[in-house]
């Protein structure tokens, strides 16, 4: 059995009221930490931990949250940046040669805000605490879209490439304060809205699977555990796919 040294720590789980963000607190919890939950829905408290309401699309919610962490505990020695919204669209519709519609700004506007710039605000916030600690993991979800694109999805893909380069520029910037940032690019998971989708559009998205099935959100939440773990205590600055071969198949 590999000795993760996870527990007592403080970790920060955004995105965990529900899916891969609630499998994750949970996996932390597991292994021993002390897990502060945030999420802008109503959510719960893993055991030993706390739930926050924050909104990651605010600074100042993000750095009153923060606060309350390092008061209660102390510490924080891992953040793992889950939260995300999809508002999908395509660009420019066009069809039987007339323009149907356009993504809008609100549209565009709304994902970055919380896939990309909530990111920012939470590393932001949390790294200062890290660095008077003596350093820390930060996790951001990316995706495999952010890698190679998506029809009708503009504004998610913008928001998942952009962790992907904000995980790198971090990495630099605060490996010399101990600090490892990576991210996490999951495929098809079988989270509530992915299973809301119809049945042949599921069964598509396993096809395009070289494994043959869809992930389930405790195979994220593992991967987060390991990167976060001594065992991977010198992987920063990677991107992590946890797509059952997506990619490699594409």
């Amino acid at each position: 059995m590999i000795e993760t040294g996870l527990q007592g720590k403080v970790v920060i789980v955004t995105g965990a009221a529900a899916g891969i963000g609630r499998a994750t607190a949970r996996r932390f919890a597991q292994e021993g930490c002390r897990v502060a939950s945030w999420d802008v829905k109503e959510g719960e408290a893993e055991p030993g931990g706390t739930f926050q309401k924050v909104d990651v699309t605010s600074a100042a919610s993000v750095e009153a949250a923060v606060n309350e962490v390092a008061a209660r505990w102390g510490a924080i020695h891992a953040l793992v940046n889950n939260a995300g919204v999809l508002r999908d669209g395509q660009l420019v519709k066009y069809k039987d040669g007339a323009f149907a519609g356009m993504m809008s700004d609100e549209q565009f506007d709304s994902v970055i805000a919380v896939n990309l710039k909530g990111v920012f605000h939470c590393t932001r916030a949390v790294a200062p605490v890290m660095i008077q600690g003596g350093g820390g993991v930060i996790l951001n979800a990316s995706s495999i879209v952010g890698l190679y694109g998506n029809f009708g999805q503009t504004n998610y893909v913008a928001s998942k490439a952009g962790v992907i380069g904000m995980t790198r520029v971090w990495a630099r910037e605060l490996g010399r304060y101990h600090i490892r940032v990576n991210a996490v690019a999951p495929g098809f998971i079988a989270t509530e809205m992915l299973q809301s989708m119809p049945e042949k559009v599921l069964q598509s998205l396993i096809g395009r699977t070289p494994l043959g099935r869809m992930g389930q959100p405790e195979d994220v939440a593992n991967a987060y555990v390991w990167l976060a773990s001594d065992a991977a205590s010198f992987v920063s600055g990677v991107v992590l796919g946890v797509d059952g071969g997506v990619v490699t198949g594409t």
